[in-house]
Order: C-alpha cells, then structure tokens, then sequence
C-alpha cells in the first residue's frame, strides 16, 4: 500500500476491526496512554501491561484489560504497540520468559513506537525474528497532547506486508502513517524531526522573550505570530504554554527530550554531520534540567531564556502563586 493511501486512510478516520479486533500495548506512559485510549475509541479491545499501578488503573478505567507480562499480550494480541521509555525496557519486554519473544504464538507483529537509539531496536528485531515474529520500527511524531487527540504521524520502517497489515492499527491512533522504507528509517526520520522540535521550540521561546523585553503583551505576541510567516507547529503547540508559563502539567518532559538529545546528538557524531543549530538550542533543555526542573514540559526553555535576558513576567509569578496556593 503507498504511503498517499495509508495516509488517507488515517486521515479519513477508516478502521476496520475485522482482523485485529485485539491489539496489545506494552507501555502505558503519556503517549502509550493515548494510544489505548484512541484504539478503545475506535472499537478494538486492548490487551495491555505497564509495570506501574497507576498505568494499569489507567487501562482498566477505559475498559482495556490488564495481564501480567508481555508475553501474556502476546498470547492475547496479533497486533502490539510498544510505547517505552528506555532500551533496557524494550529488551526486558522482548526477552526472557515475561518477553513477546517468549509467547508460544508465530507471525505477531510488534509496532514499536518508541524514540530509543538504532541498535537497541535492532537487536529487540532479532529476538523477535528468531522466534518468527515481526518488528516494525514505527516512532510517532506529536506531543502527549496531540496523541490524546490522534493527531500522530507514524514514520513507519521495516517489512511492508507487516506494514499495510498494522495500518489499521495504526490508523486508529494516529492521524497519518507514512511508510518511509527498509527497517530503521522510521527511527532516523523521527530523529531528524525531534532535531526541527528542539530547535523551533527554543526559537518560539526565543521569540516571544525579545517581545516581553520590548514591553509587547504575551498574548499579543502569540496571537499575532501564531497567523504569521514565522508561525511554526511548535510555537502553535507549545506557544501558549510559554504565553502563560504553564509548565506542570507536562505533555513532554525536559527529561525525555534530553534522553532523546543525546540518542540524535549520537546518530548524527557516527555519520560527522554537524549539528550547530541543534547543538546551540540542547543548551537551554540542559539549563532547565540543571535548574531542577526537568519534570517541566520542554516548553520551560521559555524560562531559561526569560532568565538570561533578565526579565520577570508579574504574570509568570502570579501564576507561580496560584498553583503553590493550591498545593497547600
């Protein structure tokens, strides 16, 4: 199936349920979450497990149904996303006798959509594949907050039969998949993306800190630029968090995007390709973290840069107060 299709097909909100009326999710963070919450919507039956208690509440309050091991899904599910926070979690869902791997079943296709370094999905590929099951590397581009809302776009690598299996799937939890080829490519597209994320999300908070220093309102600046030439889906998405320096309620940590930082300065050192924009705009992620802040969203670079130049929003203290208000 071409990439034109299966992204109309995401686009058009078609699902068939016929041949994947069960689909599994190991991983029940932000995104993976969203994902279970989405394919419920669109009338599969989930399968899922996460080692923490408040993800397994969270799959059984939308009705998904909590198992005990990976590999439990996998005997449950032809279908499996995998939505992890670290390399040691993919090959801890994979092997071992808990793992996918494990399962007495052939021909499972595990969909993994996680940001984690090539190698550690390659060797996750060969596990599967000696037990005759399939891995797609199929990272989603979108913030936790857009994956609540389906708007996901899945750059899709690996085997292309598995591929336009899972669209369906895939479909029903994100609003396009793209089929970029041979197995890895989806990883390598996603890592050139979050390189565009970090770098345009530092250039909003950029943005809008020389426009407060210059004494223009922060909801003038973000209504006015968000319906300009030099708008951008990060100042969009994360503009009116920095608008409003609400950072708490985090749809994409200052942690995992350094975990994901490091993966892409990595990639792009084995090829030496320099990075210069992208090195300069990591600087403001590290200072946040240094801070103590690196449970904030990632659009908290609004702060480092509102520190550097000195200045201090009576709005952003205001705001400050409030949420310590309602903590006590």
């Amino acid at each position: 199936m071409s990439s034109a299709v299966s992204s109309a097909l995401g686009a058009c909100g078609i699902v068939t349920t016929a041949e994947h009326g069960n689909v599994g999710i190991v991983g029940v963070g932000v995104m993976g979450f969203a994902m279970a919450n989405n394919l419920r919507a669109a009338g599969f039956q989930v399968f899922g497990y996460d080692p923490a208690k408040a993800a397994k509440d969270r799959l059984h309050d939308i009705g998904a149904i909590v198992v005990g091991s990976p590999r439990e899904v996998a005997e449950k599910c032809r279908t499996i996303l995998f939505s992890l926070p670290s390399a040691k979690a993919l090959a801890d869902s994979v092997g071992g006798e808990t793992g996918v791997a494990s399962a007495p079943v052939r021909e499972t296709v595990v969909i993994e959509c996680s940001t984690l370094p090539l190698d550690a999905k390659r060797s996750a590929f060969d596990v599967l594949a000696a037990s005759d099951k399939i891995m797609l590397d199929c990272p989603v581009s979108g913030t936790g907050a857009q994956a609540a809302q389906k708007d996901l776009v899945v750059f899709g690598s690996g085997d292309a039969e598995a591929f336009d299996r899972s669209l369906p799937v895939m479909a029903g939890m994100s609003r396009v998949q793209r089929y970029v080829g041979v197995f890895g490519n989806g990883s390598i597209m996603k890592y050139i993306a979050n390189l565009l994320v970090t770098v345009h999300n530092v250039a909003a908070a950029e943005a809008l800190v020389l426009g407060m220093k210059a004494g223009l309102p922060p909801a003038m600046l973000y209504d006015t630029l968000a319906d300009s030439a030099g708008t951008s889906r990060m100042f969009q998405v994360r503009g009116p968090l920095m608008r409003d320096s609400q950072y708490d309620a985090a749809t994409a940590t200052i942690r995992t995007h350094l975990k994901d930082i490091e993966i892409i300065n990595g990639f792009a050192s084995g090829l030496q390709c320099p990075t210069p924009l992208f090195a300069a705009a990591a600087q403001a992620y590290y200072a946040r973290a240094a801070q103590g802040f690196e449970m904030q969203d990632t659009a908290s670079v609004c702060a480092v840069m509102e520190g550097m130049a000195g200045l201090v929003r009576d709005d952003a203290v205001d705001n400050r107060r409030h949420r310590r208000a309602e903590v006590t």
